[in-house]
């Protein structure tokens, strides 16, 4: 069953239009990679997706429901939650305090409690931390922060902007398995990945964009191997 979908979406920062027309769809169950070079449209696409930018031609449904422009805090509250590649965290607060901001739209404290322990069972790490300040943490730690906070909004679709971003390889490889975890966990992902090679690998399916448009799209392992994929976007 079809989760999210964006038909035809025109989108842009003022008068400089970046998507020209772009169509992708996210099913239920599913982790889909978008990749394509710098300055392809895919962040711009997120930011679109979560209302931080209005399309001026197109459609987004989201669990069949029309969310096409509206604005963040009502899309949070349908269950599609967005990380950010950067500003993705409160630096001032603990580990536990990012995670109760998180879930600003719970009022229950019995829930909020049972979903901060569902982060910590995923991140360990971030349960020994908890009483530490964020902004003293590394990359992949903030990560792992960031990604937590978004999870106490219980989504149903995460989309994540370059989640291994300047981390160590050890650290995007936790990252990765940390996403194919939470997709286990019943949670669809969109990814948009600077390392093309891991997400579709991890992918079940993978959208290619170049100059705001879409080039080509299949299953993840297949556009892992299509020659024309690795020649122009995987290097070789």
């Amino acid at each position: 069953m079809s989760l999210l979908k964006v038909e035809g979406v025109h989108s842009g920062y003022g008068e400089m239009e970046i998507l020209h027309g772009v169509s992708i769809e996210v099913r239920e169950g599913e982790i889909v990679s978008i990749i394509g070079p710098n300055g392809a449209g895919k962040s711009t696409l997120l930011k679109t997706i979560f209302g931080l930018l209005r399309p001026t031609k197109g459609q987004i449904t989201f669990k069949e429901e029309g969310i096409t422009g509206l604005p963040p805090n009502e899309i949070v509250r349908k269950g599609l939650c967005y990380v950010p590649q950067v500003d993705n965290i409160f630096p001032s607060l603990t580990v536990q305090e990012n995670l109760e901001m998180g879930a600003f739209i719970e009022d229950d404290p019995r829930i909020i409690s049972e979903r901060m322990e569902g982060v910590y069972e995923l991140f360990p790490l971030l349960k020994e931390r908890r009483r530490q300040r964020v902004g003293k943490m590394s990359g992949g730690e903030r990560q792992m922060v960031a990604i937590g906070r978004a999870l106490m909004l219980d989504p149903k679709l995460l989309m994540l902007d370059e989640p291994s971003a300047a981390l160590a390889p050890k650290l995007a490889e936790m990252i990765f398995a940390k996403i194919k975890e939470i997709n286990g966990q019943g949670v669809s992902l969109l990814i948009v990945e600077q390392n093309a090679k891991e997400s579709l690998k991890l992918a079940h399916r993978g959208y290619v964009l170049a100059d705001g448009q879409n080039k080509l799209e299949g299953p993840g392992l297949k556009l892992l191997t299509d020659p024309e994929v690795g020649r122009l976007y995987l290097g070789g």
